[in-house]
């Protein structure tokens, strides 16, 4: 069975319904079932849910207390809601999730196109069969997660395409312009007693907005001359970028006031929540006799960077730095440990920092550089790597631990780190330098593997090195660390 908080994709089957489900019209009445508005219904769901104490939207991160009491105050008073932010702030997820609040079976009169409600039916198809078969009229059964429609609105989207159009095979077939059976019914009509999404809704043409906002309100539309009726019971949300909902002024006025509710989302507030979310929406390399163990250090260096992203002067903001910045670049990292580990012939892959080299990869791609110079992207993306590294240094190593290690490299041979170098080595490397010990322990713990030690070493030294604390020399891939006495 489909999953009750998600919208389905084209792959999956429409789940079948019980055989104890009402057959008929009169079975259906008998059993006491009530036709309710969509936004009845949901507002009855979510109600229901709320005063259970459980989350309407578990897959999604971090709006705990900011957007999602919004969003529930919203659906408790029955708004249709646009949702603005940048990209990548889980807008279309939360939508999709809205399918989860609707009952999981809906009656409607069997054959219909428009999910007619067998009590109150719209199309011709449905009002005939109930006028002539009355109680006898076929009920079918449609699951939650066939009744959520959406578009992503393009300059390109038609009429036909949201509302509908006259099919030319119907008139072949015999049937007259005036005949509401020659038409052929697009996505809104469709999603009839559901839920109706409209992704980047100041793209739809101004004209197609109108015609979206006649269906809505009057209730009425007209299709190559021919007038129909159309009842329709939706829950409209949208999204939109702000800059583009401000500014661009593309949202007719009539339309954007048929919104109740405007919630505002946002990216994580904190480095915890991101890691968070990169844990649960990332899919890192996986192989057979392969164990991949990614450190909390390293996945705090992946969270920090984005967030220091989102800060940065040089980087977009009105285009934003979306959490599939932080997913995508946490991926190549374990996909560089991996590659790495393989040609090493090691079956255990921990990230470290030599591995942070792969991110431009990732990274460029996905942010927007604000620069006049030409080639200062490289520097820019380097400078937040290397701010978001110095940060987590800081804040999980401890001051006092490092004088020591600071001491122990005065009149000594530098130290040589790089993707060719064996996790063993480091593990040598601690016992040979036993000041190391205390952060390493601090960063992995004292009974920690080799691949962990090596990672926790190379945050250590590196991050002595951006302290100025000491220097470093890399060539060719390898980098040595030295005393800057």
């Amino acid at each position: 069975m489909a999953d009750p908080t998600t919208a389905p994709n084209a792959a999956q089957l429409a789940p079948v319904p019980p055989d104890s489900l009402p057959a008929t019209l009169g079975e259906l009445r008998a059993s006491g079932w009530e036709s309710v508005p969509v936004k009845v219904e949901i507002r009855r769901n979510a109600a229901a849910r709320i005063r259970a104490g459980a989350t309407l939207f578990p897959s999604v991160l971090g709006y705990e207390d900011t957007v999602f009491p919004q969003l529930e105050n919203a659906l408790l008073a029955g708004h249709d809601v646009i949702f603005l932010g940048e990209r990548g702030q889980a807008k279309t997820r939360i939508i999709r999730s809205l399918v989860g609040l609707l009952d999981e079976w809906m009656p409607v009169v069997e054959g219909s196109e428009i999910h007619d409600d067998p009590y109150h039916p719209v199309s011709v198809h449905a009002r005939e069969l109930v006028a002539e078969s009355g109680d006898a009229t076929p009920i079918a059964w449609v699951h939650r997660s066939l009744r959520f429609g959406e578009k992503l609105a393009t300059p390109d989207t038609s009429i036909a395409d949201l509302i509908g159009e006259v099919d030319p095979m119907k008139i072949v077939e015999g049937r007259y312009l005036s005949d509401e059976r020659a038409l052929h019914f697009g996505l809104v009509p469709r999603t009839n007693r559901g839920i109706f999404a409209i992704n980047e809704l100041p793209d739809l043409a101004e004209r197609i907005q109108v015609g979206l906002l006649n269906v809505l309100e009057e209730r009425d539309v007209q299709i190559r001359g021919f007038k129909i009726q159309l009842p329709l019971d939706l829950l409209l949300v949208a999204s939109a970028n702000p800059e583009d909902y401000t500014n661009r002024g593309r949202l007719i006025t009539p339309l954007k006031d048929r919104f109740g509710s405007q919630v505002r989302t946002h990216y994580p507030l904190d480095v915890e929540t991101e890691v968070e979310i990169i844990r649960q929406e990332a899919d890192p390399f996986s192989a057979e006799g392969v164990t991949v163990a990614v450190p909390d250090h390293m996945a705090d260096i992946i969270a920090t960077l984005s967030q220091a992203a989102r800060q940065s002067p040089h980087i977009s903001q009105r285009s934003g730095v979306s959490v599939r910045l932080s997913v995508s670049n946490y991926e190549v990292m374990v996909a560089n440990a991996a590659r790495r580990a393989l040609l090493a012939g090691e079956d255990e892959v921990v990230p470290r920092i030599c591995d942070l080299e792969a991110l431009p990869a990732s990274t460029a791609g996905k942010v927007e550089i604000e620069s006049l110079e030409e080639g200062r992207e490289e520097q820019i993306l380097d400078h937040l790597v290397r701010t978001a590294i110095l940060t987590v240094f800081r804040e999980r190593v401890s001051p006092e631990q490092l004088t020591r290690v600071v001491e122990a490299f005065e009149g000594r041979d530098p130290v040589e780190i790089g993707e060719d170098v064996p996790a063993s080595a480091y593990v040598a490397l601690v016992a040979e330098l036993p000041a190391l010990g205390g952060p390493v322990n601090e960063l992995v713990g004292e009974q920690a593997g080799a691949g962990l030690v090596a990672s926790a070493v190379e945050l250590v030294l590196e991050g002595l090195h951006l302290s100025k604390r000491l220097n470093k020399d890399a060539v060719s891939g390898r980098a040595q660390y030295r005393s800057r006495g």
